[in-house]
């Protein structure tokens, strides 16, 4: 079986677990400090970035245009075909890596580096835009981001609490039964479907804003500071949720890792492994969610000034926060598993449909294990955690100096801060225990 989670660095921290989180959490909470002290006036809110004319004429050419959305096209066909009718194997096809390292590791790179880019290759737009029609139907009221979130909740499921995910029959019926109703979504409602209801779209243009790397208010590209791409995210409660979601399936799926649940389930049948881990996943993003809404809300203990909260409330005006620690979380846990089970992806892509080929000359070829040492892997787990959760702060600070006045600014922020903190010693905890 393909496995889902990170390869070793588990326990073997350079430094014991306990200083690793104490030192952690007090840097968090001395980046708090200092911010309240020096900085008391918003400064992302209203940033302007510095345009990119040659970048955004290349970008936006019609040729790019057609040169993304057939890369996107063969991408798709290639990991259809490949699971459908390459070998069933787990370990002999490259699907499942192509899958769940490749597309959903990779999406994070990729977004932060491109910037929005995922949307111009995403080869669902591209074939609903082949079905020309008139007028589409109007998305409901109050939809929000909410099938996107229900889209990405399926798959982390599968990733998560299915024992048979990584079987290439699995991930064909799950690729193409996804692909099928975001197509037809996308054929009714008109593109504006995809930038609600894709999941993968949605979470990649979620990254895609703390790029450098954006559209600005004239839609040219810009060099941007990324957090002031961060805030400009919508305040909805479908993205609330959706990076809840992140948090809380990531902190989940490092517990499944420990060795205790491992001994605790190891022995369980087909049915409670089901029921067991299912709970488990829902109970880890409840906990999330609840200390993260528990945290926003209490902030309203302060004066808010008039009109500075949207729809969503506080939770909505501090969810662009939960991005940097949602990306320090996913290189924490997925680094050791990208770097190594994603060679696997190149390695098998020289016999893809399981003929007996070596396209690429890798046949016979293994993974190299040797190539990063266990204290790398750690050291960057933790560095992932840590500046995750300081450019969190640093965005909820920011975004707290534009909503309370200047006197009930450190006061109001000590909830989150505090949420912070757990989730930065959480983190660290997670991805190293044993």
């Amino acid at each position: 079986m393909l496995p889902l989670h990170g390869i070793g660095g588990r326990g073997d921290l350079p430094v014991p677990l306990w200083l690793a989180i104490y030192s952690a959490g007090a840097a968090v909470a001395v980046s708090f400090f200092a911010l309240a002290a020096f900085w008391s006036r918003p400064r992302f809110e209203r940033t302007i970035g510095r345009p990119l004319e040659v970048l955004t004429r290349i970008v936006d050419h019609p040729a790019t245009r057609v040169v993304l959305r057939l890369a996107g096209l063969a991408a798709l066909a290639l990991l259809l075909g490949a699971a459908w009718f390459g070998n069933p194997e787990p370990s002999l096809n490259p699907g499942p890596t192509w899958l769940y390292v490749w597309i959903w590791v990779g999406i994070i790179p990729l977004s932060l580096l491109c910037g929005p880019i995922w949307r111009l290759a995403n080869p669902l737009r591209t074939i609903a835009g082949l079905v020309r029609r008139t007028s589409y139907r109007r998305l409901p009221d109050g939809i929000a981001y909410w099938p996107a979130v229900a889209g990405l909740a399926g798959f982390l499921w599968l990733e998560l609490v299915y024992p048979e995910g990584s079987e290439p029959r699995v991930v064909a019926i799950f690729a193409t039964t996804y692909a099928v109703v975001n197509v037809a979504a996308g054929i009714v409602y008109g593109p504006s479907w995809f930038a609600i209801g894709d999941s993968f779209e949605v979470y990649a243009e979620t990254l895609g804003r703390l790029s450098p790397i954006g559209r600005g208010a004239r839609g040219r590209l810009e060099l941007r500071n990324p957090l002031a791409g961060l805030a400009t995210m919508p305040q909805q409660p479908g993205i609330v949720g959706l990076l809840c979601l992140l948090l809380g399936s990531t902190a989940f799926d490092g517990i499944s890792c420990w060795s205790a649940w491992m001994r605790l389930t190891g022995e369980l049948s087909r049915p409670q492994h089901l029921v067991v881990y299912t709970l488990g996943l829902i109970a880890a993003i409840a906990i999330v969610t609840a200390l993260f809404l528990l945290a926003a809300r209490t902030t309203a203990a302060a004066q808010i000034r008039p009109g500075a909260v949207g729809a969503a409330g506080l939770p909505g005006a501090f969810v662009h926060s939960l991005v940097p620690i949602a990306i320090g979380y996913a290189v924490a846990h997925y680094f050791s598993f990208a770097m190594f089970q994603g060679q696997d992806g190149w390695l098998l892509a020289t016999d893809p449909f399981g003929r007996g080929w070596d396209l690429l000359g890798t046949s016979g070829t293994r993974i190299d294990y040797a190539f990063l040492g266990t204290g790398l892997i750690a050291g960057v787990q933790i560095g992932a955690i840590v500046l995750g959760h300081v450019l969190g702060v640093v965005s909820a600070h920011d975004r707290a100096a534009d909503l309370f006045r200047r006197r009930q600014l450190r006061r109001a922020q000590y909830p989150m801060l505090a949420a912070m903190v757990a989730f930065t010693a959480g983190g660290i905890a997670l991805v190293t225990a044993s």
